[in-house]
């Protein structure tokens, strides 16, 4: 798959090319593992190239236009030409540390826009799925795995390594599994903690809190607040796939209210769903949506609750009895 290419710097700014394309599948990660496989310093090397990679990104995005999402390349001539900008930043960092036993990737930021739900696999062989207006910051070195959670939400698929602990920190909250899937979300009021799979250890990284970590487990929903109170939910697997329907660019209602239905939708779209009305805020609902379409959902509250849609407005639609 890279035999035409030159160096091994060449072949792993092909690697991390490849993954920030929108064509990476199972027969790519078993590649890349074996690629990784052949030396123990290409890990290093990745890691460095991913770092370098994501500099030219945003170096190469016009002042005040937005970045487009990491799964599209539309231009393939500006593909191979910022590949071919990397393989020279990777090669000079690779001269820059010659004789170092071990070097790790600095940490690098991700940043998702408003709608835009981004898959990144990490260099440890990791993934985590990032949802719309959110910011993170990853860095992977010999002791841990450590993920910083500024703003928003992200799905961690952990890959085992019990050497290095898989820790995200976020207002304060973290979260620490060893091989697992778990969702990270900040709130206004605290963090919300979602396992999909295995155990996640959960509690408050303050040295003054007194309080004993949280185990979770497969199923289990919880929310820590300020201070380092836990409430969760026991076996409520399904509450926690509906929860997490956004990984597929969905919004999954079960007895929903319709404020928080609202909530949901604006987190994705400019255009703003208003509920004018306090008693109509309160109302349950069913139903699965596309995050993207706020309008579709608002028709089918008018059906179903008998009220007004206004969506004159281009930047709003309010909903009233």
């Amino acid at each position: 798959m890279t035999g035409g290419l030159q160096t091994v710097t060449d072949e792993a700014a092909w690697w991390v090319a490849k993954m920030d394309s929108a064509h990476w599948d199972a027969a790519d990660e078993a590649g890349l593992t074996a690629w990784l496989a052949q030396d123990a310093s290409r890990h290093g090397l990745l890691l460095r190239t991913q770092a370098a990679w994501a500099a030219v990104d945003l170096a190469l995005v016009p002042r005040g236009v937005a970045a487009a999402p990491a799964e599209t390349v539309a231009d393939p001539r500006s593909f191979w030409r910022r590949r071919k900008v990397l393989a020279g930043l990777a090669a000079a960092i690779v001269a820059g540390v010659a004789g170092t036993s071990r070097i790790f990737a600095p940490e690098t930021r991700y940043v998702t826009n408003l709608g835009e739900i981004r898959r990144v696999p990490l260099a440890d062989g990791s993934i985590m799925t990032i949802n719309s207006g959110s910011a993170l910051t990853v860095r992977i070195d010999s002791r841990v795995r450590r993920i910083a959670l500024a703003q928003g939400e992200a799905w961690f698929e952990v890959a085992h390594d019990p050497t290095r602990p898989f820790v995200v920190t976020a207002a304060g909250v973290t979260a620490r599994a060893l091989g697992t899937a778990f969702s990270v979300r900040v709130r206004a009021t605290g963090v919300e903690i979602l396992v999909t799979d295995g155990t996640v250890e959960t509690g408050h990284e303050s040295p003054v809190n007194t309080r004993a970590a949280t185990r979770l487990t497969a199923g289990q929903r919880a929310f820590v607040d300020a201070r380092a109170a836990v409430r969760f939910e026991a076996d409520r697997a399904s509450a926690v796939d509906r929860a997490l329907a956004w990984r597929g660019g969905m919004i999954d209602l079960e007895g929903d209210t319709l404020a928080t239905a609202a909530e949901e939708f604006n987190r994705y779209n400019v255009r703003k769903i208003v509920v004018t009305d306090p008693g109509l805020a309160g109302e349950k609902l069913d139903g699965v949506f596309r995050v993207n379409d706020p309008e579709g959902f608002a028709q089918a509250v008018k059906v179903s609750l008998d009220v007004t849609v206004s969506a004159r407005d281009p930047t709003t639609i309010r909903i009233s009895r």
